[in-house]
């Protein structure tokens, strides 16, 4: 079993050196190829890599770009299994090893990733390692094969994705079209899974990663890159690739298992099932259900769960009575233009023990009550005034709004954002005006509503 390991440079030598060196130390001597993709350095890396007989290199006389140069590598490589590998990455005992295990555990698997200290979309594990020694020792005590710590995803970060040959073959190549870089893994993680794989995260794998070394030198070429790039993917599938893949760990905390009989879930607003998916492997006896807006984002969550694509206020809904232990809302109530008569007919859906789980942005934050009070009620892309809303609510509305509905014994939790000496200051002056108790709800950014089904709606 050959793996190509690919990887792109443009310049940050040292980097490359670590990972190489890496790579040779921890990986087992005849079970991989090392290509390098070049995109036209200048700091010595070409006459380096010209140096290395264990490495097959490509070296492009212009910067062409991330997806191009991974595809580069991807055409002359002669393993069964493809691994791109960024160069500010050092990889550690067992790595490559634990991935195999995982990669070929079962036909599904299409593509599976490691995690790291540093990485978006939860991939990222806590360190306290000081150095380069004390991260291999930590390495080597994690890096454990555990198939119990495996977990489906709705998508890889690319800095080391490890893919089966027949995958590529099928699905093809990265899309160049998110040239320089950026949102070509998100792209290519629902490529594979809409072919019938799985992606898989394997919690029993860990490798250092510095992070983006390349990209986040200039800071605001990245981030116009990512909302570029973003804007790209949405064009192509339909869906806003953040917003709709998110997992919102806050919200699965708030399940609980259900003893002795199979747990039934549905999610109203379910997007491509991040929440949905991550109940699947919390609990691994759930039935999952959704119900989604956006019939592109929907064919993801369908791949796993039974989704009914349509607007739950005007659709009918084919549910058994007493059916559901939950029925998720995260940042869909307020959307809603009767959230009152929603919350009514889903009611029945519930067995008598069963919850709602809502999350509700509270208008009540003391952001919204300055910005108001100097004249401003400003609509935005996305927060408590995004502009999507068409209900706004406090904490007592929203205890009202299901007490009026059917549903008793609310668990409040919250999110807060960062607050300055000068947030502090008016807080502080908002109690004197009101009262001190009100404290909590003035730092509030949502609300997060566990309410258990009680008496038949009003």
């Amino acid at each position: 079993m050959l793996t190509s390991i690919v990887m792109l440079t443009y310049n940050k030598l040292a980097h490359t050196q670590t990972c190489i060196d890496s790579i040779r130390e921890y990986t087992a001597s005849g079970t991989y190829e090392i290509i390098v993709v070049d995109n036209h350095s200048t700091d010595g890396t070409v006459e380096w890599l010209k140096e290395q007989p264990d490495i097959r290199s490509i070296l492009n006389s212009n910067n062409e770009g991330f997806p191009k140069g991974c595809n580069q590598g991807i055409e002359i490589a002669a393993g069964d299994s493809i691994l791109l590998l960024n160069n500010d990455t050092i990889v550690t005992a067992n790595w490559l090893s634990n991935l195999t295990t995982c990669l070929y555990s079962s036909e599904s698997v299409g593509a599976v990733g490691a995690v790291t200290n540093n990485c978006s979309y939860s991939q990222s594990v806590p360190v306290n390692y000081k150095c380069t020694e004390e991260m291999q020792q930590f390495a080597r005590e994690y890096n454990v094969s555990d198939p119990a710590k495996w977990e489906e995803r709705l998508k890889l970060v690319g800095f080391c994705l490890l893919i089966k040959r027949q995958v590529i073959d099928e699905v093809g190549l990265l899309d160049e079209l998110f040239t320089p870089g950026n949102y070509e893994d998100d792209d290519y993680s629902l490529r594979i899974r809409l072919a019938g794989y799985r992606l898989i995260l394997c919690r029993d794998t860990f490798i250092h990663h510095f992070g983006s070394i390349s990209f986040k030198s200039n800071n605001d070429l990245f981030v116009r890159l990512l909302r570029d790039n973003a804007k790209k993917f949405e064009t192509k599938w339909g869906f806003n690739p953040t917003y709709s893949t998110f997992i919102r760990n806050e919200i699965v905390n708030l399940l609980d298992a259900v003893p002795d009989r199979t747990m039934r879930v549905l999610e109203v607003g379910c997007a491509c099932g991040g929440i949905l998916l991550k109940l699947k492997h919390v609990f691994k006896d759930v039935d999952l259900y959704g119900i989604e807006l956006n019939e592109n984002a929907a064919k993801s969550a369908q791949l796993f769960a039974q989704v009914t694509i349509g607007d739950l206020e005007k659709i009918e809904l084919g549910y058994p009575e007493l059916f559901f232990d939950y029925i998720i809302m995260a940042d869909v109530l307020e959307h809603m233009t009767d959230p009152w008569q929603v919350l009514r007919k889903v009611h029945k859906y519930l067995r008598p023990d069963g919850k709602i789980i809502a999350s509700i942005p509270n208008v009540m934050h003391f952001s919204v009550i300055r910005d108001m009070l100097n004249g401003f009620w400003n609509y935005q892309d996305a927060g408590i005034l995004d502009r999507t809303h068409l209900r706004f609510f406090t904490m007592n509305e929203i205890s009202k709004m299901f007490d009026e509905t059917g549903y008793g014994n609310l668990i409040y939790s919250f999110t807060t954002i960062p607050v300055s000496e000068a947030d502090l200051k008016f807080i502080n002056e908002l109690c004197l005006l009101t009262s001190k108790s009100l404290a909590a709800q003035y730092t509030s950014y949502q609300y997060l509503i566990k309410a258990a089904k009680s008496l038949a709606p009003s």
